[in-house]
């Protein structure tokens, strides 16, 4: 449905490079990257709001590189809403009507209308909504111009938790009702384990990696990825048959890794067990350690391990670390599963 090849964007200070992706027809694909990576831009580009310095960019097979935005049947969501003030609910969703001569007659705005539950609010001004009804009426009116392709720029940011939750199912009951095609930027990992189909890592203007989310969070292909999507234990290794060595201590690998060489492997925290003994379990990986620091992130801590000179942080709730007594100094075991183990060679 869509397609980047090889796409250029040149602002002052910035540019977007050779940047190919595939969003396939009635996929939830997502943007990710650190701030700053050139995520909007990219999807700002595929609105036609920003010209390109090379490359082009097709919808349905149709070269669109060179249409305005009101050619290319998209539709676009912005975090801050971007409702118009001074139009009512019902005149925000029917704005881009006239615009837009196949959706012109307005009959699917009746179950966009019950869809999203905004039935109640089309007589109100948007100054007089909470932040989830605002979303829910741009997202309407975005629908409302039947867009092949809507464009999310972090949609659900601004919400808070219990209405972003709700916005979620939103999306991906819009998602699956409609059939559209979307196309979202989100720093949320929440966000995309969820919704997501595919996805692509973005730094600095480049594409870092594009795979299913599944790939992109548990297989990260270079160590960036894997330190942005929360693989925290990240190690360079030197692979010897069946594992590698870090520093003094040797792993085993589920995958067994290159025989010989160098690189990287990566553990997520959540995957790494601690306890105050040895583990008596089939996991082949157990080394004895020393908590030497925590931090505390609500309803979960992470814990640093220091075994021989390599430091593992690992991921518990919160009755676990008040259950182990966490303090610095405490001897802790560190337990995790060779398949759990990720190479990047």
């Amino acid at each position: 449905m869509i397609a980047l090849d090889n796409v250029g964007i040149r602002l002052p200070g910035f540019a977007v490079d050779d940047v190919s992706l595939t969003v396939g027809e009635g996929d939830f694909y997502v943007l990710m990257g650190p701030t700053g990576a050139g995520k909007t831009l990219i999807l700002e580009a595929v609105a036609g709001l920003v010209p390109l310095a090379a490359g082009r960019i097709r919808i349905a097979g149709r070269d669109v590189s060179a249409l305005p935005p009101e050619q290319r049947r998209i539709g676009i969501v912005y975090q801050d809403y971007a409702l118009f003030p001074h139009l009512t609910v019902a005149a925000n969703i029917r704005y881009g009507l006239p615009y837009h001569p196949d959706a012109a007659d307005g009959r699917q705005i009746d179950g966009l209308v019950d869809l999203l539950r905004v039935g109640d609010l089309l007589h109100r001004r948007p100054a007089t909504l909470s932040g989830g009804e605002q979303q829910r009426v741009a997202l309407a009116r975005a629908l409302a111009v039947c867009p092949r392709v809507l464009l999310l720029d972090e949609p659900l940011a601004a919400l808070d938790p219990r209405f972003r939750g709700e916005l979620r199912e939103h999306l991906r009951s819009l998602q699956r009702t409609t059939g559209v095609t979307m196309l979202m930027v989100t720093h949320d990992f929440v966000e995309a384990l969820t919704l997501a189909d595919r996805g692509a890592i973005v730094n600095r203007g480049r594409i870092e990696q594009e795979d299913t989310i599944e790939a992109l969070f548990q297989r990260p292909a270079t160590p960036f990825v894997a330190d942005f999507v929360g693989m925290k234990n990240l190690f360079p290794a030197m692979f010897v048959p069946a594992g590698a060595r870090l520093g003094a201590l040797t792993v085993v690998l589920g995958d067994g890794g290159p025989a010989t060489g160098r690189g990287y492997v990566a553990i997520r925290p959540e995957d790494i067990i601690l306890s105050p003994g040895t583990l008596h379990s089939s996991m082949r990986n157990s080394f004895a350690g020393t908590v030497i620091g925590s931090t505390g992130q609500g309803f979960h801590h992470e814990v640093t391990v220091r075994c021989d000179a390599t430091d593992f942080c690992a991921l518990i709730t919160r009755q676990a670390f008040l259950d182990l007594g966490i303090t610095p100094g405490l001897p802790l075991n560190v337990s995790f599963k060779a398949t759990a183990m990720h190479v990047i060679s």
